[in-house]
């Protein structure tokens, strides 16, 4: 499928207009290879010809936007998030609630709303009695993305991108040569599909926001606007966390930052 200059600004103009996502200039080969079959299966020859139909095709659209969303995830990824949370996070919350909440803003195929309900299990296995109840709202844009997720089923493959074995032995079962998640870990879990652009007020307030490598595919202005709304969502003095190569930059009226050594996360101001 060739891609024109023309045609390649109005997708990526698009895309960025209905999900957020700002696609870096000459990444044509990244829509050709992630929407070539789809095309193949409408027997569109030009790019606009899609754009034309998902404007009007709701679940084309949701397609396309599914296609195009990057499901790169890893299990307990950076580490050090999951170490603040177990070590600070925490402890500091139970000290004060029996409840918690938790907020991860971008679930993609489960590995993250995991790691944490694994972490909530850890800690409460070491301290009991600390909670008692927790949930984790779990969302992410690729329906996709969350059918898998919610099936919490992984193979061996997806298991050895930072699956510790211990933990794989303590919380999943094998069948069939792959890994069954524990119903433990899942009943905390409660899965939506949300598009970061529009309103997530109806989610509640949350102790914790877990909103990590994903906002390294908006535009700043985008970027500040998810996270003065994040703001609203979190309980008075609940805590942000973002991704390693993201950082919380013109909103010092909402957050303070808080170093952790290593890590760095943010509290509601």
């Amino acid at each position: 499928m060739d891609i024109t200059k023309s045609d390649f600004t109005q997708f990526r103009d698009y895309l960025e207009r209905v999900c957020g996502i700002l696609l870096a200039d000459n990444k044509e080969y990244l829509v050709s290879s992630r929407l070539r079959s789809i095309m193949k299966e409408l027997d569109f020859s030009v790019l606009p010809e899609l754009v034309k139909k998902i404007e009007v095709d709701s679940r084309l659209r949701e397609r396309v936007v599914d296609a195009m969303t990057t499901n790169e995830t890893l299990w307990f990824r950076d580490a050090h998030p999951f170490t603040i949370l177990q070590k600070k996070l925490l402890p500091e919350i139970s000290a004060n609630q029996k409840s918690l909440d938790i907020w991860c803003a971008a679930s993609s195929t489960g590995q993250e709303p995991y790691s944490i309900s694994m972490i909530i299990e850890e800690f409460k296995r070491a301290n009991s009695g600390k909670f008692t109840s927790e949930k984790i709202i779990a969302t992410d844009i690729s329906t996709s993305a969350l059918d898998a997720a919610k099936k919490g089923m992984y193979d061996q493959l997806a298991l050895g991108r930072g699956m510790p074995q211990d933990l794989l032995k303590r919380y999943f079962s094998e069948k069939d040569d792959r890994w069954q998640v524990n119903s433990a870990l899942q009943a905390r879990i409660q899965f939506r599909h949300l598009n970061l652009l529009h309103s997530f007020s109806m989610l509640g307030k949350f102790d914790i926001v877990f909103c990590r490598n994903v906002l390294i595919y908006f535009s700043s202005d985008l970027k500040k606007d998810i996270l003065t709304r994040i703001h609203g969502n979190l309980k008075p003095g609940g805590y942000l966390l973002l991704g390693a190569s993201e950082a919380l930059t013109g909103l010092s009226d909402y957050y303070e930052m808080v170093q952790c050594s290593p890590g760095i996360i943010y509290r509601k101001k």
